[in-house]
């Protein structure tokens, strides 16, 4: 299941209690303090990672706590450090304090961790207090309680290309065609219910990474048919496929299905609608399609590359022509 927003409450570890000890052995009957020092509570660390592309592992937790710091021990042994617990996340989700709103950090990089709260410091032993006119302490200072927050993570997908389009415009089957991802197919609208990954091979050893983003419908911007919630995915995609059926019967003519998404892009924002995009003429199989997309460029006023994954036409051009886009576009500039 796909799960992009999860809220979670996390508590670092208490640090552990020092000691008070005194030396003692059979020469010594009345040593001086040698109480150790507690350990450190373990830190509640986020780690973004590719290995996982959801929050739905994180679900049916709902708290996560890191271990506390040891005791400390006679004869000035430390306690041991507790260790940190390390949550992955997928890269591209952000952390929003769930009280305030606030964003606490965006996690845009894989394997570089975040440290979300931080464990409390071990209790100092007895030894640190004796002094010229107090020789025997019996006093040793209580570990600090951990850090406890409470979050929303909301994961904002991170890929290359979003292919985007109207329900059964062909996004799943060409994401299956240029990559080893396996989406539901089928010849009904609604079939891909979240969005998924896949890498693509460009040109020698080139590699981008394709998302494919359920359908889009009139009103997807309001939330109608969860366009909302599937929208915020491609904020972060630096090109963006339109995909455009062309095949035999499409639903809507070709330039009114181009319209409509054009528009729930800039009712999501404005900057989204000004994404660099290539417009895809799908299921182009035979004359008439071939017809029906020559008349969709001349109708938008842009170039359109037809394609059929079913066959593999065009699929090749496609690639170049993604790949020529993407090398001119720097990383990292979607939000």
């Amino acid at each position: 299941m796909f799960v992009d927003e999860l809220e979670i409450s996390v508590r670092a570890g208490k640090g552990g209690d020092g000691c008070v000890s005194f030396l003692r052995d059979k020469r010594t009957l009345r040593g001086g303090p040698n109480g150790g020092d507690g350990g450190d509570g373990g830190d509640v660390v986020l780690l973004p990672t590719t290995h996982c592309n959801t929050l739905f592992h994180l679900t049916g937790r709902g708290q996560f706590a890191a271990a506390n710091g040891g005791q400390g021990l006679a004869q000035n042994c430390g306690g041991k450090d507790a260790e940190d617990l390390v949550i992955e996340v997928p890269v591209g989700t952000i952390v929003f304090d769930a009280a305030r709103g606030n964003v606490l950090q965006d996690l845009d990089t894989a394997d570089r961790p975040w440290v979300l709260a931080r464990g409390g410091y071990g209790g100092r032993g007895n030894s640190h207090f004796a002094t010229a006119t107090h020789r025997t302490p019996r006093t040793a200072e209580r570990g600090k309680p951990g850090e406890e927050r409470r979050v929303l993570l909301s994961l904002k997908l991170i890929a290359d290309v979003g292919l985007v389009g109207l329900p059964n415009a062909g996004k799943s089957t060409l994401l299956a065609t240029l990559t080893k991802a396996r989406p539901k197919i089928a010849g009904y609208p609604f079939t891909t219910l979240e969005p998924m990954l896949g890498i693509a091979q460009g040109p020698g050893e080139a590699t981008f990474v394709l998302a494919d983003i359920p359908g889009l419908i009139e009103g997807a911007s309001r939330g109608r048919g969860l366009g909302d919630k599937f929208l915020k995915h491609v904020d972060r995609t630096r090109l963006l496929l339109h995909l455009v059926d062309c095949g035999d019967l499409p639903e809507l003519p070709p330039a009114d299905a181009w319209r409509i998404v054009r528009h729930e892009l800039a009712q999501h924002s404005a900057e989204l609608a000004a994404r660099p995009s290539l417009v895809v003429a799908t299921k182009v199989e035979d004359d008439a399609a071939r017809d029906r997309a020559r008349a969709l460029a001349t109708t938008i006023g842009v170039p359109v590359v037809p394609i059929s994954s079913a066959v593999g036409a065009g699929l090749r051009e496609l690639v170049l022509a993604v790949w020529s886009m993407l090398s001119t576009l720097p990383r990292g500039s979607a939000v």
